[in-house]
């Protein structure tokens, strides 16, 4: 069974290649997490985690949303991770997680794809992140292969500068930059409720025909990518920069 978590599809899309590729089923997790549904989940032998990289580890909310949630007859659990640059040292506390699991860390697996977290880095014009996904096909690939013949992936960097990154930055990152109060919506809102219904958070509800968020926000972007009118800016950091959801290739 594939676990998925997407702000702006890139994950969503690896995760459809490897359900293709094997058969295997694929379960949203941003609508499980939506939901808040951590009901028991029959998975069968093999888990595959598909998910973004925030801030050199997997989301904190598919952690926990794993670590609540029963994975009936799961055994073994491969981790795949989406990023713009690195992972950083994720793999040693996907591997914790799987410990805590009681299953079998078939290890983390890294694949570069289209830079999406406008709130810190610029995402990439579309002929540029069409290269992107171009040279990340075989990383996919590969991916399959390993999932398809149950071997473990190689083992990914990990140097001082990942242990650093993974370790003490990722919670000082979280409390000093993962805030929502820098997300506005200018005259250009139609008032769709797109961002509402996109939240996995369930931070953004609608008043006066006007997104307001609360305290809550993940950073998984995809309210200000996904709005049809581009009307959401995080603060000024966002202002001029191209907005990226996979659909859009």
């Amino acid at each position: 069974m594939i676990f998925c978590f997407s702000g702006t599809g890139n994950s969503r899309y690896i995760a459809g290649r490897i359900a293709q590729a094997t058969a295997d089923e694929r379960i949203d997790l941003n609508a499980k997490i939506k939901a808040h549904d951590t009901s028991p989940v029959q998975t069968g032998r093999d888990v595959i985690v598909v998910a973004p990289t925030y801030a050199w580890r997997i989301p904190r909310i598919v952690r926990d949303w794993l670590a609540r949630t029963e994975l009936v007859g799961a055994e073994r659990v491969w981790f795949v991770m989406d990023c713009g640059g690195e992972i950083g040292n994720a793999a040693r506390y996907n591997r914790l997680l799987a410990e805590q699991k009681h299953l079998r860390d078939m290890g983390t697996a890294q694949i570069i794809m289209p830079e999406n977290y406008i709130a810190m880095f610029n995402a990439p014009q579309p002929a540029a992140a069409r290269k992107i996904v171009e040279r990340a096909e075989p990383q996919i690939d590969a991916v399959v292969e390993d999932v398809r013949t149950g071997r473990p992936f190689a083992a990914p960097r990990n140097n001082l500068y990942d242990r650093l990154m993974s370790g003490p930055v990722n919670p000082i990152f979280y409390r000093c930059f993962v805030k929502s109060a820098a997300f506005r919506a200018g005259d250009a809102c139609v008032g769709c409720g797109q961002c509402a219904r996109k939240c996995p958070m369930n931070n953004i509800r609608m008043e006066n025909g006007k997104p307001v968020w609360g305290q809550a926000c993940t950073h998984c972007m995809a309210c200000i990518c996904y709005c049809p009118t581009e009307a959401i800016e995080y603060g000024k950091k966002s202002v001029g920069k191209p907005r990226y959801h996979f659909e859009g290739l």
